[in-house]
């Protein structure tokens, strides 16, 4: 199976404005236009949920998928899963049985992708933890 390769998503070339004689950069010179594409992918709904729960497993049937996320629609899932096959993050095989069978793994891509997914993943853990534990008042004066 072919699938499109990363490039567009980490190509300034493609991200930068053609009438800009150069990408926009940070300040210190670092060129942020490469996470553009990355971030559309990613900020999908249960985009990151998709690549951590295909990533814990070795593969996955599409029902085992939505069990592990009841709120998302069907159509969310399918449309997720058909973005990850297109930029090479989600593979997906198909069984000639009857019933048919489908499983999703992901690529060495989205097993990186994941593995620099976790830091983040940690990080809102427990940021969510943090923001449970408060009850929205600043310690300066108490007010929120």
């Amino acid at each position: 199976m072919e699938s499109k390769a990363l490039e567009p998503l980490w190509s300034c070339k493609v991200m930068a404005d053609p009438t800009d004689p150069a990408p926009t950069c940070d300040v210190d010179g670092t060129c942020y236009c490469p996470l553009t594409g990355t971030i559309d992918t990613l900020s999908g709904k249960y985009a990151m949920q998709l690549i951590s729960i295909v990533g814990a497993h070795e593969s996955m049937r599409f029902a085992e998928i939505e069990d592990h996320l009841p709120t998302a629609s069907t159509t969310t899932i399918s449309a997720r899963l058909a973005e990850f096959r297109e930029v090479g993050l989600i593979e997906r095989t198909q069984y000639d049985e009857i019933p048919p069978r489908v499983e999703y793994e992901l690529t060495d891509e989205g097993r990186e992708l994941r593995t620099r997914l976790e830091p983040l993943l940690e990080w809102a853990e427990r940021t969510d933890a943090r923001d449970a534990g408060s009850d929205g008042r600043t310690q300066e004066d108490g007010r929120a």
